[in-house]
């Protein structure tokens, strides 16, 4: 291998070839996250899958494939979960730190762009704010060059770079610039090393998912003692098991024990949950609105606090020259050439760049040191030979003393006290900011900017402004409607931004927020609880520096807030990270949309209420056919235990449950699961789910146990107990249906006509009753039945009435 080496002029074409050929490239295969065979094992072989598929063999072996109905649906859940599993697995195939379609390296003296997979070992990278580092390397040349290791290490703080220091493939470059020539390629390096070991399957955080899990947790446990006393109920009920395993009789013992068994299972939520969370994440794709994350739809939902960057979310995010503002009666005649310098210089930022078509570069400057703009300090210096130092920054960084602090990060008490000659200055920044523009100070000393000084980032004394540049951005035409929506949903703001307090809250009177003024974030504590304090009382928040930003969210979330955060710079990045919901712009650098759950792919703040509202969709839906299948579990598991206690023969066939269950839950709960919802987030989910589940469960378990009872002292045949058993359950499923559905209206009444009709058809259609085992009801019966039924709907009337009193 040829040592890692690297001039200024980079590799030749010759060696580049020679080391690719040597397979020692950044062509990176990345593993896959999980084999196919897992994926299978984990939705086929699952407890509830095992017990079905037994029931469903049982019911083979003994000619009953006509009770096996119940198969189908948990074969469906198991294709559906896999499909879903499949579909994460290839998002996950596609994970990559690395999202910088390009690298700049130096080869045979030029710079060029290579695609990542042709970066091969010893090449020159070139690095400035807002790359992500190609592959892992070691710095050749440094100009404060200053790195983002956030998404590697989980270190906050930037990192700088100085010659010979380690820089790590997938880092941003916040600040600065350099080279550095690269020693580990491909799999070797870090990013593709952490991006194999991160692809570790795993399941977002959902309320819904949980609560549900919970409870199939809680059926799992108490399924295997309740099936055992409700099949020696069966055989009890047929002469004992001596006699029924003689006589032939433990075959329907068995039939109507696995009824029983099967009834206790919500197969359909699961499978309802999944699809509401698809067809949200599909419905929001079609508005250019990508869910990284299924959960990610639910989870916005519950948000009560948005945090909102204003550059790229209020405003369109490009910044223009406005115009010049002279502070000085006889400023130096160089001073344009200097801002042209600032615009024409490679590493100058978005704001910086503005300055090129004002400003064009008629004489070439060649600096002798500089300081590179920091997020931080908000400033940045170059000094020329002969022509002392310039200073670019915010006015109340440069000349920071009357705003209450240093003359900024690192700057030295070398910088002119303030003695109230700067009150014009002061006045006039503050004035233009109140405007909403963007406002920076040129300003000078004679005194040259020496490496030392550099170095420390120490400013020169005897600043003196030489004038004012303002800037302007276009606020978003729909910021203003978003943000009314946002207030009438209850959902409160924070904007939070790292220019000037007075330009921020002056563009947030534009949309809407009424903010008589800016906070400072240099004033903000550093204590959670006095920050948390600070962000109840303010809605606007200038010179937010990216650790603070982070700092926000966290306080609010100590304060019990579900935090959104939206942004698009990489200084976001750390806190859409730490927020519960994270929002990035498609415009916005890879790092941010690396950590964002939820990414707006053409950048318009106006889709957020579009999200907000699919994702109270699915929690609203989900909630209501929750209870749905709950109460089912519930009134089964209380038939089960009751007349398991009693010794009476199960009331159902596993057919007659089946599709019972079709009509009064499986068919409508697909429809409800999808309907417009605009109803608000309100935690408790699983806690308002099961106050209406089981107490509706037991009314109708006992009404049921009660009609067996009479009918067997009337003398009615199983058969006949059987379709009066269907028939009730089929009635007051309906009424759990429209209680639930309520207020019923547009499809909702379609849905449930058409699930009456179904009813009344499976007892007219001959073809249909026979194969359900259906008789034609005495008057007896007939009378028992609508005396149970008008029982059980009384009773869910009464569990419903207090559920939302209780509720509420």
């Amino acid at each position: 291998m040829e040592p890692v080496t690297a001039t200024s002029t980079g590799l030749t074409a010759a060696e580049v070839a020679a080391r690719a050929a040597r397979g020692e490239t950044n062509a990176f295969e990345s593993p896959t996250s999980r084999s196919a065979w897992s994926i299978v094992r984990a939705n086929v072989f699952t407890l509830f899958n095992g017990i079905i598929l037994a029931c469903f063999l049982v019911l083979l072996l003994i000619g009953r494939w006509q009770d096996a109905l119940f198969g189908f649906s948990a074969l469906a859940n198991t294709i559906i979960g896999s499909v879903q599993e499949f579909r994460a697995k290839r998002a996950l195939d596609r994970l990559a730190l690395l999202h910088a379609p390009h690298a700049r390296v130096v080869r045979d003296g030029a710079e060029q762009e290579v695609a990542l997979a042709e970066v091969v070992l010893g090449d020159l990278l070139v690095l400035r704010a807002g790359d992500q580092v190609a592959a892992d390397a070691r710095v050749e040349a440094s100009e404060r060059l200053q790195l983002d290791e956030s998404m590697l290490t989980g270190e906050s703080d930037p990192v700088d770079k100085g010659i010979g220091d380690a820089v790590l493939s997938g880092s941003i470059v916040i600040g600065g610039g350099g080279t550095a020539i690269v020693d580990k390629v491909g799999a070797d390096s870090f990013a593709n090393t952490l991006s194999s070991e991160a692809k570790q399957f795993s399941l977002v955080a959902s309320e819904l998912r949980s609560s549900i899990d919970r409870v199939l947790g809680w059926v799992a446990w108490i399924i295997g003692p309740v099936s055992l006393l409700v099949l020696n109920a069966q055989m009890v009920s047929r002469g004992g098991w001596a006699e029924a395993i003689e006589s032939g009789a433990w075959q329907d013992a068995a039939v109507a024990a696995i009824a029983a068994i099967v009834a206790m299972i919500p197969l359909g939520l699961v499978l309802m949950t999944s699809i509401a969370f698809a067809v949200g994440a599909v419905r929001l794709a079609n508005r250019k609105v990508l869910v990284q994350e299924l959960p990610a739809v639910e989870g916005l939902a519950r948000v009560d606090l948005i945090c909102l960057d204003k550059t790229g979310t209020l405003t369109e995010g490009d910044i223009v020259f406005d115009a010049a503002h002279p502070l000085s009666v006889a400023p130096p005649a160089d001073w344009k050439d200097v801002l042209a310098w600032y615009g024409a210089e490679p590493e100058a930022n978005a704001t910086a760049r503005c300055l090129v078509e004002p400003y064009p570069v008629r004489r070439v400057l060649e600096p002798e040191a500089r300081i590179a703009f920091s997020s931080a300090r908000k400033w940045s210096a170059v000094g020329f030979p002969g022509a002392g130092t310039w200073v670019l920054g915010g006015p109340e960084m440069v000349f920071a003393a009357p705003f209450g602090a240093s003359p900024g990060v690192g700057a030295s008490s070398e910088a002119a006290p303030d003695d109230g000659s700067h009150a014009e200055l002061r006045r006039r920044a503050a004035a233009l900011a109140a405007t909403g523009r963007r406002t920076l100070v040129l300003a000078h000393s004679p005194e040259e900017l020496t490496t030392e000084r550099a170095e420390a980032e120490r400013l020169p004394g005897g600043l003196t402004p030489v004038t004012l540049l303002t800037f302007r951005e276009s606020v978003r035409s729909d910021a203003a409607e978003t943000l009314e929506f946002f207030a009438e949903q209850g959902v409160a703001v924070r904007i939070i931004s790292g220019d000037n307090p007075q330009t921020v809250a002056a563009i947030a009177r534009e949309v809407g927020v009424e903010a008589a003024e800016g906070f400072d974030a240099r004033e903000l504590p550093t204590d959670p609880d006095e920050l948390g304090e600070v962000l109840e009382e303010h809605l606007v928040f200038g010179r937010v520096t990216p650790s603070q930003k982070k700092d926000i969210v966290t306080a609010l979330q100590r304060r019990g807030h579900t935090v959104a955060m939206t942004g698009d710079g990489v200084n976001d990045a750390l806190a859409i990270k730490q927020a519960d919901i994270g929002i990035a712009m498609d415009s916005g650098s890879a790092a941010t949309k690396a950590v964002a759950r939820i990414i707006l792919l053409d950048g318009r703040f106006s889709r957020l209420p579009g999200v907000v509202a699919e994702g109270r969709q699915v929690i609203a839906n989900i909630e209501r056919v929750s209870m749905l299948f709950l109460t089912k579990t519930a009134y089964a598991t209380g038939l089960a235990v009751i007349f398991g206690v009693m010794l009476l023969e199960f009331p159902f066939l596993p057919r007659q449950l089946s599709v019972t269950d079709g009509l009064t839950i499986g068919i409508p709960a697909f429809f409800l699961a999808l309907m417009p919802n605009r109803q608000r987030y309100r935690p408790g989910f699983l806690r308002r789910s099961l106050s209406f589940a089981i107490p509706a469960g037991i009314v109708i378990a006992l009404v049921l146990a009660l009609y067996s009872r009479m009918a067997l002292d009337a003398g009615i045949s199983q058969a006949e107990l059987r379709s009066g058993s269907t028939l009730i359950l089929g009635i007051v499923g309906l009424w759990v249906l429209i209680v639930l559905s309520r207020p019923i209206d547009g499809l909702k009444i379609v849905i449930i006509g058409a699930m009456m009709i179904g009813l009344v058809l499976i007892y007219a259609i001959p073809l249909v009753a026979d194969f359900l085992e259906f008789v034609d009801l005495s008057l007896t019966t007939a009378l028992l039945v609508i005396g149970a039924s008008v029982l059980a709907i009384a009773g869910i009337e009464v569990v419903r009435f207090v559920h939302r009193r209780t509720a509420a």
